[in-house]
């Protein structure tokens, strides 16, 4: 069968008890990403960075798609956790990256007072992948050569 898209367990956790993500039902857009293991948010501060929160995944897809992450609905309001970037963008080149393999993570603040756990195997977001456009005078010819913000390195 050939590979369109999906879910592989990146490099290095191999052995970690990775679940693919799924979806719950048959109309579910997304699919829910686990976290990869037990990591705390702490309360947000001034210039605090996000807290990277790891999945061990990595996805592959077509050349016109893009894995776009989201948080869970129900995260702001229950855990005061909210994105950082809003919205994750895995675009088909990060898979298999010689920096990480293509592992995503998702980078969270935490609006509460008190910090949040987060334990491994719970769910942390969910990824929709979609096909994208391009415009006529398009001209990227360039390849990635790394990870996590390597786009213009």
């Amino acid at each position: 069968m050939e590979k369109l898209r999906g879910f592989e367990i990146a490099k290095g956790f191999e052995d970690k008890n990775i679940n693919l993500p799924e979806r719950k039902t048959k109309y579910s857009a997304g699919y829910d990403i686990e976290a990869a293991e037990d990591v705390v948010i702490p309360s947000l501060k001034k210039g605090q960075n996000p807290t990277l929160v790891k999945t061990g995944l990595k996805a592959y897809m077509q050349d016109d798609e893009v894995l776009l992450l989201y948080n869970r609905s129900s995260n702001p309001k229950k855990k005061g956790l909210i994105l950082a970037n809003s919205v994750g963008v895995i675009d088909k080149d990060y898979y298999g990256n010689p920096d990480n393999d293509g592992h995503f993570m998702f980078g969270f603040y935490n609006i509460k007072e008190e910090d949040i756990l987060i334990k491994k195997g719970e769910a942390i977001g969910q990824g929709i992948f979609q096909k994208y456009l391009i415009t006529d005078d398009d001209k990227a010819e360039g390849e990635r050569i790394g990870g996590f913000g390597s786009t213009n390195k």
